[in-house]
C-alpha cells in the first residue's frame, strides 16, 4: 500500500513538473478562468436596465414633459434621442441606435383635462423586436411606468377624482411575436461559424509539428502565405457549406424570416470567415500541442466572445469598461449582420460599419498570425 502511494505520488509530482515547465499550459488551467470568472461576473446578466429610448413628442404640454421624465427617471430607460416625426424613430429603431421608441400625439395634455379627443390619450410604443427577451422586459417596465403616471392623475379641480387615464398602444417590429428562434437561429449560424472553423483552423500548423512534417513544408518551394491559403482554404470551404446549411434549415425549418439580400448575408459570412480562420491560425502559432490549441481556443477565445459578444447577454447592460472591451470581438458585428438582415431586411447603408470592423479585424490578425508563423516555423 505505501508502495502503491509513492507511485502515485510521483506521477503527481511529474505532472506538477510537466505543467511548471509550460507555462502557456499554467495559464490556461489558472488564469483563464479567473479571467472569465471576473469577466463574466460583470457581463452575465439578463437584467434590463439603461434601455437606449428616442421620443417623439408630438404635443410639448406639460402632461407629455411630466410622462416623458418617468421615462428618464426610470432606471430601467436612457432616452438618447428626441425627434420631432415619427419616422425618425423608426429610423432609430431600424439602425438600432434605440430599442424603445415613445411617440405622444398631438393634444395629449388637452385630452387628459377633457377637452380634447380621447384618440390623444393613446401612446404609442415602438420596440425592437430582434432580441426578443430584452424588448419583452422593456415592454413590460414601459406598461409599469404608464400605470404609475395613470395612478398620479389627480384632477385637483374636481375634488381629487382621478382623471381618464393614459393608453399604451404597444407595437414590436422586426419581431411582432417576440418569437425567441428568431432571434436566436441567426445567433447560432455566427457560433457554428466561430467553433468549427477557429478550432478546425487552430490545428493547421500544430498537426504538422506534432507529426513532424512541418520542416519538410518549409523547405518546400511554397511561400509563406501559399502555404497558410493551403492550409485555410478548406477550413473556409468547410465554413461556406456550413453557412448554406445553417441558412437553409433557419428558412426552410425553422421558418425564420430572411427579410434582407441573401447576397449580403454571404459576404458578410465570408468576412466573417476571414476573422475565425485568421484567429485559429494565430492559435496554431501560439500552442504547441493539438491539446493546448483546442484549450487555448476554448478558453481563452471562444467562450469570452459567446458571452460578451451580446449573444447571449446584452451588451448595453455590461460595465463601461466591459462594453469597451467588446468592440475587439468580432462576434459581435457580425451578430448585428445576421440578425439585421435577417429580421430588419437592413442593407449596406447600414451595415458597412459592421463589415469594415470585420474585415479590419481579420485582416490585422491574419497579419499577425503570418508574422509569428514565420518567426516560429
Amino acid at each position: 500500500m505505501r508502495l502503491m502511494w509513492r507511485r502515485i505520488w510521483t506521477l503527481v509530482w511529474k505532472e506538477f513538473l510537466e505543467l511548471r515547465q509550460d507555462p502557456r499550459l499554467a495559464g490556461v488551467v489558472i488564469i483563464a478562468p479567473i479571467l472569465q470568472l471576473t469577466l463574466l461576473g460583470y457581463a452575465a446578466t439578463t437584467d434590463v436596465r439603461d434601455v437606449p429610448m428616442v421620443v417623439v413628442d408630438g404635443d410639448r404640454s406639460m402632461s407629455s414633459r411630466a410622462l416623458l421624465e418617468q421615462f428618464a427617471g426610470s432606471r430601467y430607460f436612457k432616452v438618447v434621442d428626441e425627434y420631432f416625426e415619427p419616422r425618425q424613430a423608426g429610423e432609430a429603431l431600424e439602425s438600432g441606435h434605440a430599442w424603445i421608441a415613445v411617440i405622444i400625439p398631438t393634444g395629449f395634455g388637452d385630452s387628459l383635462l377633457g377637452s380634447g379627443p380621447l384618440s390623444s390619450r393613446t401612446v404609442q410604443i415602438l420596440a425592437d423586436g430582434t432580441d426578443a427577451n430584452s424588448s419583452g422586459q422593456a415592454l413590460a417596465y414601459a406598461g409599469g411606468l404608464i400605470s404609475e403616471f395613470n395612478g398620479a392623475l389627480v384632477d385637483v379641480a374636481s375634488g381629487g377624482a382621478a382623471r381618464p387615464g393614459i393608453q399604451a398602444q404597444t407595437r414590436v417590429w422586426y419581431n411582432p411575436e417576440l418569437v425567441s428562434k428568431d432571434f436566436m437561429v441567426p445567433g447560432v449560424l455566427a457560433l457554428l461559424l466561430l467553433l468549427i472553423t477557429t478550432n478546425l483552423s487552430s490545428m493547421a500548423i500544430v498537426r504538422e509539428r506534432e507529426v513532424g512534417t512541418l520542416e519538410q513544408l518549409n523547405v518546400t518551394p511554397l511561400g509563406r502565405w501559399e502555404l497558410i491559403l493551403g492550409k485555410l482554404l478548406p477550413y473556409g470551404v468547410i465554413g461556406v457549406i456550413d453557412v448554406v446549411l445553417v441558412v437553409s434549415v433557419a428558412v426552410f425549418w425553422f421558418e425564420v424570416p430572411l427579410l434582407g439580400s441573401p447576397a449580403l448575408l454571404f459576404a458578410g459570412c465570408l468576412a466573417y470567415l476571414l476573422c475565425t480562420l485568421g484567429l485559429g491560425l494565430l492559435i496554431s502559432t501560439i500552442a504547441s500541442t493539438q491539446q493546448q490549441a483546442m484549450m487555448t481556443s476554448t478558453f481563452f477565445f471562444l467562450v469570452p466572445m459567446i458571452y460578451l459578444s451580446g449573444f447571449i447577454f446584452p451588451i448595453e447592460n455590461m460595465p463601461g469598461p466591459i462594453q469597451a472591451f467588446t468592440t475587439v470581438i468580432p462576434l459581435r458585428y457580425f451578430l448585428v449582420i445576421v440578425r439585421g438582415i435577417f429580421l430588419k431586411g437592413i442593407g449596406w447603408d447600414i451595415l458597412w460599419s459592421q463589415f469594415a470592423a470585420l474585415l479590419a479585424w481579420g485582416t490585422t490578425v491574419l497579419i499577425i498570425a503570418a508574422l509569428r508563423y514565420r518567426k516560429t516555423a
